[in-house]
């Protein structure tokens, strides 16, 4: 049974022959969905890939590696309800979107529905699914599942007004860790996200990346994100806990070296979070440390 509700959004580059299986494997979803990619500027044939074996799907090509923001530019052409966010080496189960956008419906005041991470061949739970689980963010009693203070983009359908209000992603930040700016922005618009354990999204990790370059806009973007959203003394605290943690390579340096040499922007566009999101973001922070999926390795 098809769905009208939800448009599923990806962003790829340089990868054809995951990005076909992950269409392949939307195509045959029950919901039927739109399907939008943008191609950040891949050299590998992927538009052209795209454009014959997926003639249905929407094909944005802006000419450049947008990162984060290509998923900007899809939502701009999105005319349902809801958005499903997926990367091309993960795609959504059946009826999962189905169970996502009912969820939505029900619930006025639910901005994010974050569905379960399944890690594949292996068939896993990733590691970050026990931490969304346990969340120890408390939410209002209609809230249908663990109140979350992030998401993850891959795993999430979200309302696309609330997307659009709040901004998207911003376009600083590029790729890795950029959801926390967003998800705390969306938080501070009255929003709440939550984690719905029955949906799902299968993961297939691509060898063609650059774990070295993701770890350290990861750190950069965690820097940036508390020093536009924290007050003063979280702020300090959190920077300090990631100098002592992070490994001690050219790459963490690098990063705290970008995310200061952007200070002026950053003290520019500096808005605190009200106190009540705030608070929510204090709680996470022994979760944060502890870890096993946010080691910033690679």
């Amino acid at each position: 049974m098809s769905d009208s509700r939800t448009t599923v959004v990806v962003i790829t580059h340089n990868r054809r022959r995951e990005l076909l299986h992950t269409l392949d494997r939307l195509a045959e979803l029950p919901e039927n969905p739109p399907v939008i990619v943008t191609d950040n500027a891949s050299t590998d044939g992927t538009a052209e890939a795209v454009a014959h074996h997926h003639p249905r799907v929407r094909l944005l090509r802006p000419g450049r590696n947008l990162g984060a923001v290509g998923r900007n530019l899809a939502v701009r052409q999105v005319g349902t309800p809801y958005i499903a966010f997926c990367d091309d080496d993960s795609w959504w189960a059946p009826g999962s979107l189905r169970g996502a956008a009912d969820l939505l419906d029900r619930h006025p005041g639910l901005g994010s529905v974050t569905a379960r991470i399944v890690v594949e061949p292996q068939g896993t739970d990733d590691p970050i699914v026990e931490e969304l689980r346990d969340s120890p963010v408390p939410g209002p009693a209609w809230l249908p599942g663990p109140a979350l203070g992030s998401f993850l983009a891959a795993a999430t359908v979200l309302r696309a007004d609330a997307f659009r209000a709040a901004g998207g992603f911003h376009p600083r930040l590029w790729l890795g860790g950029e959801e926390e700016l967003l998800a705390a922005d969306l938080a501070a618009d009255g929003w709440w996200l939550t984690y719905a354990d029955h949906l799902a999204v299968h993961h297939h990790p691509s060898r063609v990346r650059d774990a070295t370059l993701r770890r350290t806009h990861g750190i950069r973007n965690t820097l940036w994100f508390t020093w536009l959203r924290r007050p003063v003394g979280p702020a300090l605290r959190r920077t300090v806990d990631l100098a002592r943690t992070v490994p001690r390579d050219a790459a963490s340096l690098r990063a705290f070296a970008e995310a200061a040499a952007a200070l002026p922007w950053v003290l520019r566009e500096r808005r605190v979070l009200p106190p009540a999101v705030e608070s929510r973001l204090r709680l996470l922070e022994p979760s944060q440390r502890s870890s096993k999926a946010r080691r910033y390795r690679g």
